[in-house]
């Protein structure tokens, strides 16, 4: 039997948790569009995420190495892929909506520019020089409302408000965005926020050790390290300490972070008898927490990746040279505006500031183009 869209409605409101975001409870899109007959509308969006562009990009965009440094690092891609993996476990088990937490937790990254966070980094730099500003999360709701361009009647993906709201606000704590929020993010959103966090500092973990820059004695001397090593260890013996012995502790380390996770939300759920969607907008702290007794742990490991990975010399060296690379394209796009492709003088056409407009192509460049257009310019 195929199931219609209202069908799929019925069964959303009746499975999902009272204080979940429901696909019939949406404040819609911008721009009105005919209902899907089998889809619900996060479907739809989750769909037209994967199907963009910029989705595409992310492939060969710096996690922490540069795209092309090694095939089995991760990239901005994978690292969204794992994060929404993630993400739809965790709001499966607590009764929230797995397709608007997949939503978010695929997009999060879309206005990521090239060489990671020290590309953010520089080009928010070039961009201050001229009373601007640049943050990925503000890009990836401006990539989906507008620089999108695969639809006859308006720009962007018209991805429902819920998506565009949950861009901004699934991580305000930890990066500056310049809003300020009259309510609370919908849980599906404080779901994509802590899925980001634990699947970097696992997958980071283990793309240092793949890379010899940080060893398992290291790692060993961490509190959550060790207490999967031990788990590990009870029920598998003393195996190889190979590529299986380090996938299995990474594993034990992502199950603790989501157990933990799980049960402290849980207990924050029903200390502040969150039943309602009203309610999860007017608390004032985050509903989804770890537990006092992790955050320690969590600390912990994200001070040793700062010191012992991120800024490594190996790491530094490509991130210094991806600076530079977009501080010189931002100035040479800014000089001629001539230079920028059509789509983009298009906009300056239309009103778009020129600054703008510049952020907008070099931000969406990847590692690679980015490397071999600074070498033509240059």
């Amino acid at each position: 039997m195929i199931k219609s869209r209202v069908q799929l409605e019925q069964e959303e409101s009746k499975n999902l948790a009272p204080y979940a975001m429901k696909s019939v409870e949406s404040a819609g899109r911008i721009h009105d569009e005919p209902d899907d007959p089998y889809r619900l509308p996060f479907q739809r969006d989750r769909d037209r995420i994967i199907h963009c562009r910029a989705f595409r990009r992310l492939q060969a965009k710096t996690q922490v190495f540069v795209s092309y440094y090694g095939d089995h690092y991760r990239d901005r891609l994978t690292h969204s892929m794992e994060v929404s993996q993630i993400a739809r476990d965790l709001a499966r088990t607590l009764g929230l909506n797995e397709d608007l937490s997949e939503c978010l937790a695929l997009a999060h990254d879309l206005g990521h520019p090239p060489f990671g966070h020290g590309g953010e980094s520089a080009l928010n730099d070039a961009m201050e020089k001229y009373g601007l500003h640049f943050e990925h999360n503000e890009q990836s709701r401006r990539i989906i409302e507008k620089l999108e361009r695969i639809y006859p009647h308006f720009d962007g993906l018209n991805a429902t408000r819920e998506v565009l709201d949950g861009l901004l606000k699934h991580n305000p704590h930890r990066y500056h965005t310049y809003l300020k929020f009259e309510v609370s993010p919908h849980l599906e959103s404080q779901v994509a926020d802590l899925s980001d966090e634990i699947a970097y500092i696992n997958h980071d973990i283990d793309d240092g050790l793949r890379s010899g820059i940080i060893s398992l004695d290291q790692v060993r001397q961490l509190d959550l390290w060790a207490a999967a090593e031990k788990s590990v260890k009870k029920d598998y013996g003393d195996i190889e300490e190979g590529r299986r012995f380090i996938s299995r502790v990474m594993s034990r380390m992502i199950r603790h972070m989501i157990t933990d996770l799980q049960e402290t939300a849980e207990r924050n759920i029903q200390k502040h008898g969150i039943d309602s969607i009203e309610k999860v907008r007017k608390h004032k702290d985050k509903i989804l927490a770890f537990s006092a007794d992790l955050k320690p742990e969590l600390e912990e490991l994200r001070s040793f990746l700062l010191h012992h990975f991120y800024n490594h010399e190996k790491v530094g060296m490509q991130i210094e040279k991806g600076k530079k690379i977009i501080r010189d394209l931002f100035e040479y796009y800014r000089e001629d505006p001539a230079r920028l492709p059509q789509m983009y003088g298009k906009l300056i056409e239309g009103g778009e500031p020129l600054d703008v407009v510049v952020k907008d192509y070099v931000s969406g460049m990847t590692d690679h183009f980015a490397e071999e257009t600074h070498a033509k310019i240059k």
